[in-house]
């Protein structure tokens, strides 16, 4: 027995060092010259004073940087680690590298990065569009099937042709699915094809350059058809193509959605169930005066018949009748892009009065209040979308007494976003929140588990994104066209998370990096694309504290591991908003 245990003893020291010894967390994909760089540096013990960080370009060339210091830690996540930040925005000459890590006699390198002009844009907006372009819902059975799909306890039909397929895991098409939780409603399909449209506009040279304006058109011009598709005789939009995740097609049904998959016939969308996003994409969508299956003209007639029904009818269609911040920020997009897209004054008072709506609901704190009491605004996917929405009004508002306010409120909003990121120890930089657990008014990292939904607390890549958005486009409205240094590394340390540069050290954006979440397969041909994006890293227990990363959960890894529209399309808003040529949001 004593031999058996002697040659054990070196295997365990051997196991035990190895999961102590140091790892670089990073982007694992591309920082732009100019912008903020940053590295994480996590370690079973404190390193020597001797440790130090340098760069080593694609020839093997060191580029000095430092001495490494400043430890941290991660006491709600991993408290018997040690933690360093390593900054090296001053490298700006492009190609690729890797950063090594040396003390005494070790070393550690990074997976490989690249540095250059507009390069996180360059190298992931066509992947972002191939990634749409294969989640499209147009084999030869989705389309033969969805030119009829039954209406929840009707014996009608409607032509529901096009659109993406909503996940890695799921072919339903979603306006919104989570409409009976009434806070939590995600804005989907209509949210992409704005999204296009939103990039399409901000960065056209560079879209000129990477040869995929056309696509970019082709894809917005795609989601438009399918919105118009799902507008109802009566004015309203139809929610939801759910599939029941059954793989006979024929099972699809148009559908109002509730919890566990239950379906009803409360499928007309309201101006926060996707209804205002729709609307904003097809009026965006008209001004190019580009048709796809409908023309540019229809686009617009569209949108105004969608709005004005809803004017009249919204809250008929919240599930609980009462408007609140999602509905505001909804109809303000519709309002605004109808402005925009015919000067009329009817358009132009309704997004006067749903800004000054979205600017009474900012807190003393600054955050925004959700309802008409007190429960903080706070959102899995759409965090960033007030602020968004506030800075597109922007565009069409020109009197200064409702910009200044719009603006002060802008301000506000991302200034409670740096400070309740970085009231405490959070060496990677990532977005917390302020949200209501039972009877307490809370800040975290994470969603609580237990909300309004009951059972929706996947990751969060498209919140952060959305946030990286509305930093950097509001950022720049508050700025004067120049964002301050500490905004553009809020909004940069959001997309270092998820290409990477997280405590799992796993590239969220599908065939990127060096660690990519597992494939997922679904119906109809479709599953995991490259340039999709994973839903992310997730909080653990009811309150959302922790962390945790699986993929493995006996069915459940679909929290972590899937990928999903909207997280690519706030991405998308992100890195275009990051190479803005000045025509953005």
């Amino acid at each position: 027995m004593k031999k058996y245990l002697l040659l054990l003893i070196p295997v365990i020291w051997h196991v035990h060092a190895q999961d102590t010894l140091p790892v670089i967390r990073m982007n694992q994909v591309a920082f732009d010259s100019k912008g903020p760089k940053m590295a994480v540096v996590e370690s079973g013990y404190a390193l020597p004073s001797s440790a130090r960080w340098d760069l080593l370009d694609g020839d093997g060339k060191v580029i000095p940087g430092s001495a490494v210091k400043g430890t941290d830690r991660l006491d709600n996540w991993y408290p018997l680690k040690y933690v360093y930040v390593s900054d090296f925005s001053h490298i700006d000459r492009p190609g690729s590298y890797r950063l090594r890590l040396t003390w005494s006699a070790h070393e550690v390198l990074s997976d490989p990065f690249i540095i250059g002009e507009g390069e996180l844009a360059s190298l992931t907006i066509p992947s972002i569009l191939h990634y749409y372009r294969r989640q499209r819902a147009n084999t030869p059975v989705e389309w033969a099937t969805d030119a009829h799909i039954p209406l929840f306890g009707s014996n009608r039909t409607a032509d529901m042709r096009g659109g993406w397929c909503d996940a890695s895991g799921d072919v339903s098409k979603y306006f919104s699915h989570l409409a009976y939780a009434n806070f939590m409603s995600p804005q989907q399909t209509p949210l992409v094809t704005w999204s296009l449209a939103s990039a399409r506009e901000s960065a056209p040279r560079l879209l000129r350059r990477l040869g995929v304006l056309d696509s970019i058109t082709d894809e917005a011009l795609w989601g438009a058809d399918y919105m118009m598709r799902a507008l109802s005789p009566d004015g309203y939009f139809y929610m939801i193509v759910f599939s029941y995740f059954n793989k006979d097609p024929n099972a699809r049904r148009v559908v109002g959605l509730l919890a566990n998959s239950v379906t009803t016939s409360d499928y007309a969308c309201a101006f926060r169930e996707g209804g205002g996003m729709a609307i904003a994409a097809l009026a965006r969508v008209s001004r190019w005066k580009k048709d796809g299956a409908f023309t540019s003209a229809q686009y617009l007639a569209g949108a105004e018949r969608a709005f004005a029904h809803l004017m009249v009818h919204n809250t008929e269609y919240d599930d609980d009748h009462r408007e609140n911040i999602i509905d505001d920020y909804g109809a303000l997009m519709a309002a605004t892009e109808l402005w925009l897209a015919t000067d009329s004054a009817v358009y132009r008072s309704a997004a006067r009065q749903r800004a000054a709506n979205l600017e009474a609901r900012l807190s003393p704190a600054g955050y925004f209040i959700a309802d008409g009491g007190s429960r903080p605004f706070w959102h899995a996917s759409d965090a960033g979308l007030p602020v968004v929405a506030l800075a597109r009004y922007l565009r069409a508002e020109t009197d200064p007494a409702r910009r200044a306010s719009a603006l002060s409120v802008i301000k506000a909003s991302i200034d409670y976003e740096l400070r309740v990121t970085g009231d405490v120890s959070n060496p990677y930089g990532y977005a917390r929140q302020t949200f209501r657990y039972r009877d307490s008014i809370r800040e975290g990292f994470f969603i609580p588990h237990e909300n309004e939904t009951g059972w929706w607390w996947q990751g969060e890549n498209a919140r952060l994104a959305s946030l990286a958005t509305a930093a950097l486009v509001g950022g720049r409205l508050v700025d004067g066209g120049v964002v301050a240094d500490s905004v553009v590394v809020y909004a940069q340390r959001q997309l270092d998370w998820i290409l990477g540069g997280n405590p799992y050290g796993v590239c969220f954006l599908y065939g990127f990096g060096s660690t990519n979440v597992p494939y997922m397969h679904s119906n109809f041909g479709h599953g995991s694309e490259r340039g999709g994006i994973s839903n992310g890293i997730t909080g653990v227990g009811p309150d959302g504290g922790g962390i945790a990363y699986k993929t493995e959960d006996n069915g459940n890894e679909w929290r972590w591991t899937e990928q999903w529209i909207p997280h690519a399309a706030w991405f998308l808003q992100a890195v275009a908003a990051l190479a803005d040529e000045g025509h953005g949001p």
